[in-house]
C-alpha cells in the first residue's frame, strides 16, 4: 500500500483543481489575456503542484521511509536516498 493511500482523494481533488488552473490559464493564453494576469495564475497553479509533492512527500516519508528505517540495511538506504533525490528534485524546481 502506498503512503498517500489515505489521503488519495484529497490529492485527486487537487490535482483536479490544478487540471482546471492550467486549462484556465490557457483558455487565457489563447484570449491574449495581460501577461501579469497570467503569470500570476501560473503561479497559485504551480503552488497547487507543490501543495500536492509536499503533502506526498510527507507520506512517503512517514508510511515509506519509516517502514524502511525500522528493516534496517540496505532497504533503509534506499528508501533515505529515493527521499533524499525527491526533496532535490523539489527545492530545484
Amino acid at each position: 500500500m502506498n503512503g498517500y493511500a489515505n489521503n488519495k482523494d484529497q490529492l485527486l481533488a487537487r490535482l483536479k483543481r490544478a487540471e482546471g488552473q492550467v486549462r484556465g490559464i490557457a483558455r487565457m493564453v489563447e484570449e491574449d489575456t495581460y501577461c501579469i494576469d497570467v503569470l500570476t495564475q501560473v503561479s497559485a497553479a504551480t503552488k497547487a503542484l507543490e501543495a500536492v509533492a509536499l503533502s506526498l512527500l510527507a507520506d512517503h516519508l512517514s508510511h515509506c521511509v519509516a517502514e524502511a528505517s525500522a528493516q534496517g540495511g540496505s532497504v533503509a538506504e534506499e528508501k533515505i536516498r529515493e527521499a533524499n533525490e525527491a526533496i532535490a528534485r523539489l527545492v530545484r524546481s
